[in-house]
Parts: structure tokens; sequence; C-alpha cells
């Protein structure tokens, strides 16, 4: 099993559609017992709240449920109960490595990197409109099925099957 965090800043916008994102994907590919995800953030201002309504009704509009999530926040812990911290963004990424506590496991990426979409920042809806969800849905969505696609591949049973971690 691989499990995947998911981070930005509040843990109310990106980092909630990308974790429903990803678990959508996850279940429609029958991975459910290969990847794992959660999501985090680095700020604790959110911490217990539901997604921003906006991203909940983005993420709903394109059929993902992400209304039971609830933010927390980014904790030594996860540095070694997951093995990827995926960021939103290049300034996420920077806190993450700076928290980043001696004996951690995890490996660190830009989100949009490591699934291989280009690189760059998810940018942060949050200060804008609703247009700007719909500006990060296929972002999110499209690395979801990025990273789905790269595990199914090397599911058991595929030739030459293992799970990549970077």
């Amino acid at each position: 099993m691989i499990r995947l965090l998911v981070v930005c800043l509040g843990n109310i916008c990106r980092s909630p559609m990308a974790e429903g994102a990803l678990r959508s994907r996850i279940e429609a590919a029958g991975l459910a017992e290969m990847i794992d995800v959660d999501s985090c953030g680095t700020g604790d201002w959110h911490a217990g709240d539901a997604p921003d309504p906006r991203a909940i009704r983005c993420a709903a509009g394109h059929g993902v449920d992400i209304a039971a999530l609830r933010a927390r926040t980014l904790e030594a812990a996860d540095y070694r109960a997951f093995d990827v911290l995926l960021c939103a963004d290049a300034s996420t990424l920077r806190i993450v490595q700076s928290r980043r506590p001696a004996d951690a496991s995890a490996q660190a990426a830009l989100l949009l990197d490591w699934a291989e979409q280009g690189g760059g920042d998810v940018p942060d809806p949050y200060t804008g409109d609703a247009a700007g969800f719909e500006t990060v849905w296929p972002l999110v969505d499209q690395a979801a099925d990025a990273i789905v696609e790269r595990h199914r591949r090397l599911a058991p049973g595929a030739r030459g099957s293992r799970i990549i971690r970077s």
C-alpha cells in the first residue's frame, strides 16, 4: 500500500479537492487496497472545518462528494505515516520541508510534478470567486487520473508490477 497525503495551506480548498478527486479515481479503478489518501493543511486556521462551500459545490459538480471531509493540520507523525506528501504549491512544499523531523520517511513533492503533469503550482482559489475553483478542478483531477493510471499499470498481476514511490 502506498499512502499519499495532499497538503495545502488551510486544508479547505485545494487539498480536499485533490483528496476527493484521488479517492474517486482510486475507487473507480478498484485500487483502494493499494492506495490510501488523506489531506491536511500547514496552518491550523480551519482545523475541524468542512471544505470551503465553493470547493464542495465545485467537486459535487464533477460528481465528487467532499462535504464530509474535515480540515486538519500537518503533524510530525504524518512524515512517518505517509509515503509521499503531495504539496499544492512551492510555498507549501518549502513549509513542509522546513518542518521535516529527523526521523521522517516520507518524500515531499509538488503534486503536479509527482503526478507528471508538468511543473507548477495548483493556484489557491480561496480569495477569489467560484471560477477559481473551476480552474483548480481540472488540475487536481488530471493529477489524480495520472497517479491512478500509473499505479493501475503497476498493480499486482501486471507485468513488472511494483508500486512506485517517486
